[in-house]
């Protein structure tokens, strides 16, 4: 079968298509035949050699597919052939609090990830889809869309009326507008492109800012709060925008921090966390419970995955580097 591997060094230029021998399930796995993965920032880094620069080589890369089951091995009841299925992220993270399962056991490093035509992982690792979306829209949901659910309403959850602070229009980003609104909360969102921003107002988002225009878009965040800020900040910039966030948040509000696209290291003002008594957290995507309580509200409110490009599975290097150039909104998908 073929797959996409990291073979000989790090780089977008050092992911080559490869062949592997088709895998068959064992004792409670299950094969799936995968039609469909979406890019996450970590999938770039990871190529990139900057999430792990450690990690064994060759590699299969991306956490995110979606497909259909092929066979099952014995014991297997989740699933059956013909169910249209997902892998979650960290395969050992069922539920509850997690553990060092959720370092150890996520796909796309350092176990091997979905970019294959078929992958075979053990039942407790699979959900099922929602079946309103395509399969490439069931693909955007592994990372993207259950980091965005953990964030708004495992974390501190989100209730009708308050106001809800997304930073930017990337995969993360358009779940939490999509979540907020079918939540019944009000979405400021923050972007430097004018355009994407006028997507957002059309897909619900109820106040925009230009960050690059307003360089200190806090202040017009407190503004549209009356002064009092938001209820919840998605914070995904990192060390560059997380003091901002902080001044964003209203008192005993909720910062949950699920990006570092502008860095780690930062010299925050801790002075507004102990003043204004907010919640800082992080989501590091999610478990399967959450997974499934996600696809079972995204069925009830027929919610679609915003997808910006599709790309074809020889064409994953085009994919990532369109993601590392920052053009696109919402997620980027590859096909079969």
């Amino acid at each position: 079968m073929r797959v996409q591997e990291i073979q000989d060094g790090f780089g977008i230029e050092n992911l080559k298509l490869a062949q592997r021998p088709a895998p068959q399930p064992g004792p409670g796995e299950v094969l799936v035949e995968v039609r469909a993965n979406s890019l996450n920032f970590r999938d770039l880094m990871t190529v990139l050699g900057r999430y792990n620069p450690n990690q064994r080589l060759p590699l299969i890369p991306l956490s995110d597919g979606a497909g259909e089951v092929r066979a099952v091995g014995d014991g297997v009841t989740r699933v059956k052939p013909g169910d249209r299925v997902a892998g979650i992220f960290a395969q050992q993270w069922l539920g509850g609090t997690p553990g060092l399962e959720v370092r150890t056991s996520t796909l796309g490093g350092p176990l091997d990830g979905m970019l294959a035509e078929q992958v075979v992982l053990h039942e407790d690792g699979l959900v099922k889809v929602p079946e309103h979306l395509s399969d490439g829209q069931a693909a955007t949901l592994p990372c993207a869309a259950v980091t965005a659910w953990h964030a708004l309403m495992e974390n501190d959850r989100l209730m009708p009326g308050q106001t809800v602070l997304v930073q930017g229009t990337g995969g993360v980003s358009m779940f939490a507008l999509q979540f907020a609104k079918a939540a019944g909360a009000r979405v400021i969102i923050t972007s430097s492109s004018d355009d994407k921003l006028a997507r957002a107002r059309e897909l619900g988002a109820d106040e925009t800012i230009n960050y690059r225009n307003t360089p200190d878009w806090e202040k017009p965040v407190l503004d549209l709060t009356d002064g009092l800020g938001v209820d919840h900040v998605v914070e995904v910039g990192g060390a560059g925008t997380f003091g901002k966030s902080l001044e964003s948040v209203r008192i005993a509000g909720t910062v949950t921090v699920i990006g570092v696209l502008s860095g780690f290291a930062t010299e925050a003002n801790l002075r507004p966390i102990l003043m204004k008594a907010i919640r800082v957290q992080g989501a590091f995507v999610g478990s399967r419970q959450m997974f499934e309580r996600m696809n079972r509200a995204i069925g009830q409110h027929r919610i679609v995955p915003i997808v910006d490009q599709v790309f074809a599975f020889d064409e994953a290097g085009k994919a990532l580097e369109l993601m590392q150039r920052g053009a696109h909104f919402g997620k980027i998908v590859i096909g079969r």
